[in-house]
């Protein structure tokens, strides 16, 4: 893990052990990991209060939701106990480009009202109207070219509006997730990438530029901060 007094000035350009190859097992383990973090530190409640709003504003749609960059698939199953508890039709749909990820996703998942697909959902591997985007953990490991590219065909391809759960590039969730992290049986690629990823994550100054870059005005984008480590970027049409 990182021991270096970090830069929190500047996205740091840093490698992620789960950017790098490794076996089926491994990833899983720490996909698994991954999900327990998210749990741990409340990333699902974010996105969760989003479609809440969007959903007290037509009550009676239904909504095609599309999870980028889904990974596991924790996110998606939790949206899913969310619609069956508040009785809300949803159509979810899982994309990641990595097979692997969606195969992990798929054992995870104990019900058949998910899609999982491997692919690019940048490169119309979603074809249907989508209703939201959503993204969880995706964009700090994008470039800003890419994460320009992403907005731009967020806001092109939803019909409602769109979601980015990622990380506070801050001081506190670093060291939070640092201290935490000597204390549990987190897989030691997930103890290793954590401070990394927050590192390579983002602060509101940087989403400004971003939005902006992407051709949206800022009065139309919502950035906001939820405590312990997460700053969410989204839009409502």
């Amino acid at each position: 893990m990182p021991t270096a007094k970090p830069d929190f000035s500047q996205r740091a350009d840093l490698i992620e052990k789960m950017d790098e190859p490794c076996s089926y097992g491994e990833l899983r383990a720490c996909l698994h990991d991954i999900a327990r973090v998210n749990r741990l530190t409340s990333a699902y409640r974010p996105v969760i209060e989003w479609l809440e709003k969007i959903v007290a504003a037509s009550p009676s749609e239904s909504l095609r939701i599309v999870d980028v960059g889904c990974g596991y698939g924790d996110t998606l199953r939790t949206i899913e106990a969310w619609s069956e508890k508040s009785r809300i039709p949803v159509m979810l749909t899982g994309i990641d480009l990595n097979p692997d990820a969606i195969r992990a996703a798929r054992e995870a998942t104990h019900s058949n009202r998910i899609e999982w697909v491997v692919g690019d959902a940048l490169s119309n591997s979603i074809q249907d109207e989508i209703d939201i985007v959503i993204s969880s953990l995706l964009t700090h490991h994008l470039t800003n070219p890419q994460i320009i590219q992403f907005l731009e065909w967020m806001e092109q391809r939803t019909r409602r509006g769109w979601f980015i759960n990622d990380l506070h590039r801050q001081p506190v969730p670093y060291g939070l997730f640092s201290f935490l992290a000597r204390f549990t049986n987190w897989h030691p690629f997930v103890k290793y990438d954590g401070p990394v990823s927050i590192r390579r994550s983002f602060r509101t100054e940087d989403w400004k530029d971003l939005t902006v870059a992407a051709g949206l005005a800022p009065e139309t984008v919502a950035i906001r901060e939820f405590r312990p480590a997460r700053l969410c970027v989204s839009r409502i049409k």
